[in-house]
Parts: C-alpha cells; sequence; structure tokens
C-alpha cells in the first residue's frame, strides 16, 4: 500500500502519487455528508493540431455513451438513482469528468467515473449520432452574441495558434471525426501521468487511492509530452456586421501575464476593480453614470504561459465610440494614477469574500485541489492566498498596467448591426 505524501500547510489535504505517475489529491471535510470526485486531464484543445480541432470536446461527450461495462442509458441511471449529480467539461487546457454523491456512494461514483474514462467503445453509429449534437450545440453557441464576439475576438488574438480555435471545432472538422481518429488520441492524452483524480467531502484519502490503485495501476506510466508553443498576441480590430442584432456588443482586449505568475494577486484585483461588478469602474461610469450599456464588465483569463484581460459591453451603434472611449480612459487612469487606498480596501474585501464563499462546497473544494495540482504542483492554502491578496500594493497595480496597457497591443472586436460604425488604432490611444 502506498503511503500518502501530507501537504504540511493543511492536515486534511493529502496528496498521492502512484508508481505509474497518476495522482490523487483529497481533503477530507467531514461535517459534510457529500463527497465531490473529479478524475482531470492536464491537456484540453490546445493541445490539437488544425485539421482535428474539437477532438477532445468530442471525446468528453463519446466517453458518456457507452463503455465495455455499460450503455449510455446505465451510466446516466447509475448516478441518478443514488441522488448525484454526473457532468463533465472541456476548456482550453484540462478536461474534467466530476460526480457528487452522498458519502457512501463515493465508490458507485467512482466505479462509474473510472469506467468511463477507462473503457469507451466509440461505436461508429454513436459518432455518426454525436456529430449531430455537437453540430447543433456550434450552430447554438453562433446564436449567441456574447458567446460570438468572444470566439472572434479570440481566434484573432490568438491566430494559427490552437489557443485561438474554438473548443467545439468547426463544422468542417467535426465531419473529420472518426472511430480510428478518436482511438488515436484517446490513447494518446488519456495516459497515468495526465491524470488527476481530485475529491473533496467526508471520505477517507486512503479509501480513495486503494479504489485508484485498483482501477488505474495497469496504466502504464506516461506523461504528457506534447510540445505546446507559446502563442503570440495579434493585435487586431475586427468590424463583424450582423444586421439580425439589436444590440452591437464590444470586446477589447490586452495581454496578460501566465496564470502562475508571481503579480496573479495584483492582477485579479485590477480586474476586480476595473469591471469585476456592481462598484466597479466600468459598471459605475458606462452604466450608472453614462447610461450607455446594461451589461459591462471585466475579465481575466489566464494560462499557462501567457494570459488575456478583456472588457465586454453590449451598447448601441451610435455608442460604440463612446464605450470604447470610457474603457479606455478607465485604463489609462490605471496607468497614469495608483489606485486611491480605499478603493484598494474594497477590492481587497470583495475578492476575499468571492474567494472564500466559492471554497465552501465540496464540489469548488475538489476543483480547486485539481487546479492547483496542475498548475503549480503544490497546495496553495486559503491563508495564503488572503495574506497575497492583502500585501498587494496600489503600485503594483500601476506597474501592471504600465506594463501591458499600450495601444499597439489592444485587440478589438465589434459585432452587430454596425451600421457605418469605424474604429481605427488611432481610436484607441491609452
Amino acid at each position: 500500500m502506498l503511503k500518502p505524501v501530507p501537504i504540511p500547510e493543511n492536515s486534511s489535504i493529502q496528496r498521492t502519487v502512484l508508481p505509474n505517475g497518476l495522482r490523487i489529491v483529497t481533503e477530507r471535510m467531514p461535517h459534510v455528508r457529500s463527497v465531490s470526485l473529479g478524475v482531470w486531464l492536464r491537456s484540453g484543445s490546445r493541445r490539437e493540431v488544425e485539421e482535428e480541432n474539437g477532438i477532445t470536446h468530442f471525446i468528453e461527450h463519446m466517453l458518456f455513451k457507452g463503455t465495455e461495462n455499460r450503455s449510455a442509458e446505465q451510466i446516466a441511471r447509475s448516478v441518478d438513482a443514488i441522488g448525484g449529480n454526473l457532468d463533465a467539461f472541456t476548456a482550453k487546457e484540462i478536461v474534467c469528468f466530476s460526480a457528487k454523491v452522498l458519502d457512501e456512494h463515493l465508490p458507485i461514483a467512482f466505479d462509474v467515473l473510472s469506467d468511463l474514462v477507462s473503457h469507451p467503445l466509440f461505436r461508429p453509429e454513436d459518432i455518426d449520432r454525436e456529430r449531430g449534437v455537437i453540430l447543433q450545440e456550434i450552430k447554438m453557441d453562433e446564436d449567441n452574441p456574447d458567446y460570438l464576439v468572444h470566439e472572434i475576438f479570440t481566434q484573432n488574438f490568438w491566430r494559427e495558434h490552437p489557443l485561438g480555435r474554438p473548443i467545439l471545432g468547426t463544422k468542417e472538422t467535426m465531419r473529420k471525426m472518426a472511430q480510428d481518429l478518436l482511438f488515436r488520441y484517446y490513447r494518446e492524452c488519456f495516459t497515468s501521468g495526465n491524470l488527476v483524480i481530485s475529491a473533496a467531502g467526508n471520505l477517507e484519502h486512503s479509501q480513495l487511492v486503494e479504489m485508484t490503485a485498483r482501477q488505474f495501476s495497469s496504466l502504464a506510466p506516461h506523461t504528457n509530452d506534447h510540445a505546446q508553443a507559446s502563442p503570440r498576441n495579434h493585435a487586431r480590430i475586427v468590424l463583424r456586421n450582423k444586421k439580425q442584432l439589436e444590440q452591437v456588443q464590444v470586446c477589447l482586449g490586452l495581454p496578460a501575464y501566465p496564470l502562475n505568475h508571481e503579480m496573479r494577486y495584483a492582477w485579479s484585483l485590477l480586474n476586480t476593480i476595473a469591471g469585476g461588478g456592481m462598484s466597479s469602474r466600468f459598471f459605475q461610469n458606462i452604466r450608472e453614470r453614462q447610461g450607455l450599456a446594461y451589461a459591462v464588465f471585466s475579465d481575466l483569463n489566464p494560462y499557462r504561459d501567457t494570459g488575456v484581460f478583456l472588457a465586454f459591453a453590449g451598447t448601441s451603434a451610435q455608442t460604440v465610440p463612446q464605450v470604447i472611449a470610457s474603457i479606455l480612459s478607465e485604463l489609462r487612469d490605471f496607468k497614469s494614477r495608483p489606485v486611491p487606498a480605499e478603493e484598494l480596501r474594497r477590492a481587497k474585501d470583495n475578492l476575499k469574500g468571492s474567494l472564500m464563499l466559492g471554497l465552501e462546497s465540496t464540489g469548488s473544494r475538489m476543483s480547486n485541489l485539481a487546479r492547483q495540482e496542475i498548475y503549480f504542483d503544490r497546495y496553495v492554502t486559503l491563508d495564503e492566498m488572503l495574506a497575497r491578496i492583502e500585501a498587494v500594493t496600489a503600485e503594483e497595480i500601476q506597474a501592471i498596467a504600465q506594463d501591458c496597457f499600450h495601444t499597439e497591443r489592444i485587440g478589438l472586436t465589434v459585432l452587430g448591426n454596425l451600421n457605418g460604425v469605424k474604429i481605427t488604432r488611432g481610436d484607441l490611444q491609452i
């Protein structure tokens, strides 16, 4: 029996690495009656080559369509019958298959999830059926202007790089999804060194290690050695006319630091202040004072080796220049002067509160464990995160703005019934 490797900062969290490289991380929460369990893949859609775009997401769907031991209906019933939830998602750098059940049903949830990821069938008739489902998903997202403006921006900002391609793939790549291709890609990705199993709730670490060793110890040691080139940012201005839309969607973005950068907490505070909530600068200035938009906010998307800071707004064609000018005015202010002490205090309290509230459920704690294992190779305690947020200075936030906010780096996508809207690089001065 393998001995768990304890994580010193918190005795309730334990970590074990099997001889084949598969990692198991758990957090014991004895005061709850549930367990959230996740099987995580340490590579997502950015691993794909262009002609296979969408294959990771396709495989995620296919794993629910039947295994050597269960039909698709049996998979669904096995967790429904015990009142649990079964879910999955594909992102740019990770894939997750998860279940939340009562603590007494952990063995059932583990058996179902391990069966999904270990014994898929990829039957041709299921592939054809699921291809149609995903094509409908692509059409649904294309009808969503919030999603579409982000996709157009991303495809241009990281042009000719996997990060810039849609997670769902395209209508053209969906036609290429065949059994031999899916099996090859599955065998390359679903390897021991590329898997992390995480769980949080009322469970014993040793029990999960025993179950994992039984199910996965036969996997040959292998790591995710697929080279992933870092992307280059492209500061493009894209005006896309779509006459049937009532609103014009604006997405303005700038390069940001990677996820594990030492200034990540300062970046998060900058994002909170800029457009992270109802008291943010974007919301108060653009919506409350000027009445130019209903939805206006910012977002920070960091990855292993890069990141992007985004500002979004929905407005009318006539007020697009005014909205963009207002966003740029706030970005210039970050560069020209430190954030006032009272505003920084509010942002810190906001971010710390969101962080603590977000970690109250077993599902969020399970996800947090896995993401820290994947990106940091260690566990960053809540106390450490709160201390790092508290230590951020106004000068550090200003330094980020001065380093990252430059006119020549701005990417801009405007989508809607543009009715003659014109934006040039000269209009984007910061």
